[in-house]
């Protein structure tokens, strides 16, 4: 759990950072798959700043995903929110609320929870036609970020945080697809390149995400689609368990982390975009 954590410490101080870069740059075409808009982003130090803490979070996720099961797993990532909120308040100089700090509370308390209740990983593999399943859901996060940018702002909003939601929801899971580091094995795993694909398509939602208008919605549907999915197929496909007896406490402890860092959703917004001074009238 402890690893868990750390990456969402990681993930949740990149989220402000890389709010703050995304906003900065022009605005993109529209579409929810902008790669030019992400190569833009990436000139800002912010940025790549945030990215080096995306990938240390990612690589203290693979090793929370080695131990725990995958519910346990999402709600800490979830919890990143409360990491973000926290740093947005010292960074972007946003003053939270009661509510708010009562949320942050929520997110502490649901992670206690589970941390008491979750047991090991689950023992099963997971199956080949689970592999591919993943590979085309990657694929599929693509195809509805593509959609997504002819939508109204709304539903776009919508589209783009689930999507992204999912895409990181497939990595949580291919990661313990993968049950083999060694070659050719690796190379023959569809759980490889579900990984790769979902990522760098969850990446491209978000960053599009982040940088057109709010995008409160969004982070609320990417914290629905990186944890209430991945969970369920941790629980029945790939075994993961709680403690004996500790199943009803477990789900408390789910439920609250997630309600709490919904609660916390805005906190995925960029800073506002600096107004242009007016011109200066003529003098005389």
């Amino acid at each position: 759990m402890i690893c868990a954590l750390a990456s969402a410490v990681c993930y949740g101080t990149a989220s402000v950072l890389q709010a703050m870069a995304a906003r900065s740059t022009a605005p993109g075409s529209g579409s929810g798959v902008d790669a030019a808009l992400l190569m833009r982003a990436v000139r800002q130090w912010r940025y790549l700043l945030g990215l080096g803490l995306d990938g240390a979070g990612f690589l203290l996720q693979i090793v929370a995903l080695r131990a725990l099961p995958i519910y346990a797993v999402g709600a800490a990532l979830a919890a990143s929110l409360a990491v973000t909120a926290v740093v947005a308040a010292r960074l972007m100089r946003i003053r939270l609320k009661r509510a708010e700090w009562v949320a942050v509370a929520a997110v502490c308390l649901g992670l206690a929870l589970l941390g008491l209740a979750s047991g090991p990983e689950g023992d099963r593999e997971g199956s080949d036609a689970l592999r591919w399943s993943m590979l085309g859901a990657a694929a599929g996060v693509l195809a509805v970020g593509a959609l997504a940018g002819r939508l109204p702002d709304k539903p776009r909003a919508l589209v783009l945080g689930l999507g992204s939601g999912i895409g990181f929801g497939v990595v949580e899971v291919s990661v313990r697809l993968i049950d083999s580091l060694a070659l050719p094995g690796l190379l023959a795993n569809p759980a490889l390149y579900a990984l790769l694909l979902g990522g760098g398509a969850a990446f491209l939602l978000l960053t599009s995400a982040l940088a057109r208008g709010s995008v409160t919605t969004a982070t609320a549907g990417m914290v629905i689609g990186e944890t209430v999915g991945p969970a369920l197929i941790g629980v029945v496909w790939l075994g993961d368990r709680t403690r004996e007896g500790l199943a009803p406490l477990a789900v408390a402890g789910f439920t609250v982390a997630v309600a709490g860092a919904l609660a916390l959703a805005r906190f995925g917004e960029p800073p506002a975009r600096p107004e242009p001074a007016p011109d200066a009238a003529p003098a005389g």
